[in-house]
C-alpha cells in the first residue's frame, strides 16, 4: 500500500472511532466524546459516549440483547426507531396511514417479521457499536439502552427507517429531523411497511367548507399560522394549526393524525374535544394540555409558500383538509 492511500485509510479509521469508549456495564459510556462519528447516515447526531458489544439475541427488528467483553448482558432499544410487533397486537394507529383493518393489521404483522428476520440476518452473533445520543437519557424503559446501533459503518436505526421496516418513534434525540425526512420518502414511495398504508385506501370523504377548510360533520381545520415570527426554525411554537370539533358529542382524537404534504406526521394521544372545542398544535415542545398540544420537531414543519393539512381518524379515514 502506497504512502498516501495508507494515509487516507488510517484516518477514515479514526473519524469512525473518533469519540467512542469501551466501558464496563456498569459505567456505560463512560466520559465519551460528544461528537458525531463520522458515519453519514448519523449526520446531525449529537453523541456522548459509546460501546462496543457482541449481539447474543434479536428480540425483534428493534431490540437487542448484547453482551459486554466482560461476559455479562444487557437490553438494547433501537433509539427513534419503532418496528411493527411481533409478539403483540399490531396497533396500525401508531402507523399514518394504515387502515385499522384486519388486512391492515396483518399487513403489519408480516412486516414486524419481515423486520425481525432482517436484523436477525444482519446483527444475530455481530459486534455492533452503540452510540448514545446526548439529548435522551441511557436508559428508557423496563431500563433498557437507549442508543444508535452501527454495525458494518452504517447506523442501523436509520437503515430501518430509510428501508421502511420501522416508523420514526418521536422523542428529543438529536438526529429525529434526519430520520423523519427518511420517514417522508419512504411513506411517500410506500416503502416496506408503508405499503399496508395503501393496501386499503383511506376514503377521502372530507367535503369543502366555506371557510377554506373541510369537515365530515366531525371536525375542521380553523386556523393555520405557518409562518412564525421571525426565523421559524427558532420559534417552533409559534408555528401551529388549530383543530376545531364540529361534533355533537365528545369527539376522542385518540389515533388520529395530522400529515402535511411531504408525509411527516404526527399522531394525536389521549385529546378529547367536547363540542365546539378547539386544540392547537404547535411544531415545538411543550407540556400538553389547556387546548394545546406539541409535536416535538426540531424543525419547522408547515411551509410558509403554502402546504395541505391532512386529518385522518384512526381507521385512516380522512376526516378534514386543508390547502393554503
Amino acid at each position: 500500500m502506497d504512502g498516501s492511500r495508507f494515509a487516507a485509510v488510517l484516518l477514515a479509521v479514526l473519524l469512525l472511532t473518533a469519540g467512542c469508549t469501551t466501558s464496563a456495564p456498569g459505567e456505560v459510556g463512560g466520559d465519551g466524546g460528544a461528537g458525531s462519528p463520522a458515519d453519514a447516515d448519523l449526520r446531525g447526531a449529537q453523541t456522548a459516549g459509546s460501546v462496543t458489544v457482541t449481539v447474543t439475541r434479536v428480540v425483534d427488528g428493534d431490540t437487542l440483547k448484547v453482551a459486554y467483553d466482560n461476559g455479562t448482558a444487557d437490553t438494547v432499544r433501537l433509539l427513534g426507531v419503532d418496528t411493527p410487533e411481533v409478539h403483540t397486537e399490531t396497533t396500525p394507529e401508531e402507523f399514518a396511514g394504515v387502515p385499522g383493518t384486519a388486512a391492515g393489521r396483518a399487513c403489519l404483522r408480516r412486516w414486524g417479521e419481515t423486520a425481525s428476520s432482517h436484523a436477525k440476518d444482519r446483527l444475530a452473533g455481530e459486534e455492533v457499536t452503540l452510540y448514545f445520543d446526548a439529548a435522551e437519557g441511557r436508559r428508557g424503559y423496563y431500563d433498557r439502552l437507549l442508543s444508535y446501533v452501527v454495525h458494518d459503518g452504517s447506523n442501523v436505526n436509520y437503515g430501518l427507517v430509510t428501508d421502511g421496516y420501522a416508523r420514526v418513534y418521536d422523542s428529543q434525540f438529536t438526529a429525529r429531523n434526519a430520520f423523519y425526512d427518511a420517514e417522508s420518502t419512504a411513506q411517500a414511495e410506500g416503502t416496506g411497511l408503508w405499503e399496508c398504508a395503501t393496501a386499503s385506501p383511506p376514503t377521502g370523504t372530507a367535503t369543502a367548507s366555506p371557510d377554506g377548510g373541510s369537515t365530515d360533520g366531525r371536525l375542521r381545520v380553523v386556523t393555520v399560522h405557518a409562518d412564525a415570527e421571525g426565523n421559524d426554525n427558532d420559534n417552533l411554537d409559534d408555528e401551529y394549526v388549530t383543530l376545531g370539533s364540529t361534533a355533537e358529542t365528545g369527539l376522542d382524537l385518540s389515533g388520529w393524525t395530522v400529515t402535511d404534504e411531504a408525509g411527516k406526521t404526527y399522531t394525536f394521544g389521549d385529546v378529547t374535544l367536547t363540542p365546539g372545542e378547539q386544540v392547537t398544535l404547535h411544531t415545538g415542545s411543550g407540556t400538553d394540555g389547556d387546548g394545546d398540544v406539541y409535536w416535538g420537531r426540531g424543525g419547522a414543519v408547515w411551509n410558509n409558500g403554502g402546504d395541505t393539512i391532512t386529518v385522518r381518524d384512526a381507521d385512516g379515514t380522512v376526516v378534514a383538509e386543508r390547502s393554503y
